[in-house]
């Protein structure tokens, strides 16, 4: 049944059958070749890169925050810090949305997805790390607004925006443990040292038997809406917090909206990226391919399109207003020095992708794929340095500090996507085989 030669079967617990449930959620049998090879995935040029970027970058932000300007090396924090966390966000809830729309186009690329999900712990202890240098980057910490009262005041904004992010990743870990465990279930017999340890542990006594398949199953129908619906209010909340804050006499209600879609959308093209670095590290090109380039070239040029209607929408009211304290935000960042950035994002997150995605040549082929996808990527980074930094600093400063912080994000994003990787696999042959089977109806 699998598109790709079998590598030997995997061994099934006792009790399986061959595929337990109509709902896919039991083990398979018969593991094909990317499967069985996932567990072993190449992962220590991601890690070692990874690594390497981490120490330079955080290196680098360290020496900046200690030294003479550490508001510039605060300011980049923030901005990595709600991009990555987005990312790794946005990517779990699109394993989420599969989850709740019962598709199967995504099967051989779901765990690509899911493994994003490595990254919110470390967004934890970095959001620990912002509140250290909370007074380099918050002004209303400084000039308080009475107006606002106790929402905005440090206990009750980093109490929220940590609970909110602890919701948030303990659901998309649950998520993700429960997508795990018929995968684990099926593979862990040939799995040894930590890694038996750690699927057994996940596994728990689960054999895929019928009654454990329909819990699994209502588990997740339950989780995946409940994952989506908090994601959207409580990004919402670090988007008001975090972002809009910093802006004293600054309020927009979509601006939730905007942030948490827009994270939804990088996670989207990391997803993108993800799968073309994967098929080719781990030999998957029977296994995805055209369908999996075009549906998600698809998803990525349809929320580009809603990224600029959400734009419009935002700004149209403010124009059609014409209040002072919602005008100046706009203007500030369109007809000052901060102009040519706000274009460049224009051109990278909306111009480039929806005419080079919107031909299915440019979507199918691994090489456009991959460059339109890398280019809204950076586009939406942009984005981001454009929402926090007008609002602290008068001019754009984009130098090495910037680049230098911004690629130890990068690093760790990698080193906790790479770990991820190396425990569990990277392609889940039960989902992958559903991808097949409905391809063929």
């Amino acid at each position: 049944m699998t598109a790709v030669a079998a590598c030997g079967p995997a061994q099934q617990p006792t009790g399986t059958s061959p595929r337990s449930g109509a709902s896919g959620t039991g083990p398979t049998q018969g593991a094909s070749e990317p499967a069985a090879q996932a567990p072993a995935a190449p992962t220590a040029g991601l890690l070692v890169f990874g690594a390497v970027l981490a120490v330079v970058g955080l290196g680098l932000f360290v020496v900046l925050a200690l030294g003479s300007d550490p508001d510039r090396a605060w300011r980049m924090f923030l901005v990595d810090f709600l991009f990555f966390t987005g990312v790794a966000g946005g990517a779990v809830i699109f394993a989420a949305t599969q989850k709740i729309t019962k598709g199967t186009w995504a099967g051989p690329i779901i765990r690509f997805a899911e493994a994003g999900v490595a990254f919110l712990p470390v967004a934890l202890v970095l959001f620990l790390v912002l509140f250290l240098g909370r007074e380099h980057v918050f002004p209303w910490i400084a000039h308080p607004t009475p107006v606002r009262g106790k929402w905005l005041t440090v206990p009750w904004v980093f109490w929220r925006d940590l609970a909110s992010l602890l919701v948030v990743s303990g659901l998309a870990a649950a998520f993700v443990w429960y997508e795990l465990k018929p995968d684990l279930a099926a593979v862990r017999g040939q799995a040894t040292g930590w890694r038996r340890r750690l699927y057994d542990r996940i596994v728990g006594g689960y054999t895929g038997a019928p009654e454990q398949v329909a819990l699994l199953a209502r588990r997740l129908d339950r989780l995946a809406p409940l994952l989506c619906l908090l994601y959207a209010y409580l990004f919402s909340l670090l988007a008001f917090y975090l972002i809009m804050s910093l802006a004293l006499s600054w309020h927009s209600t979509l601006f939730g909206a905007y942030y948490f879609m827009g994270a939804f959308l990088t996670g989207l093209t990391m997803l993108a990226l993800m799968s073309v670095y994967w098929r080719g590290r781990l030999g998957l090109q029977a296994l995805v391919g055209r369908q999996q380039f075009h549906d998600l070239g698809k998803m990525i040029f349809g929320f580009t399109i809603f990224w600029a209607y959400l734009t419009y929408s935002q700004l149209i009211v403010i124009w059609y207003g014409n209040l002072p304290e919602e005008t100046s935000w706009v203007f500030f960042r369109m007809w000052s020095d901060w102009r040519p950035v706000a274009l460049l994002v224009l051109i990278l997150v909306f111009v480039v992708p929806f005419w080079g995605l919107i031909w299915v040549r440019a979507k199918v082929s691994p090489v456009t794929f991959t460059l339109f996808a890398a280019i809204s990527t950076v586009g939406m980074w942009l984005e981001r340095f454009l929402q926090v930094q007008p609002s602290l600093v008068a001019r754009p400063q984009l130098g090495v500090p910037e680049i230098g912080i911004s690629l130890g994000f990068l690093g760790l994003f990698l080193l906790a996507y790479g770990l991820f990787a190396r425990a569990f696999p990277m392609v889940s042959p039960r989902l992958a085989d559903e991808a097949l089977e409905s391809s063929h109806h």
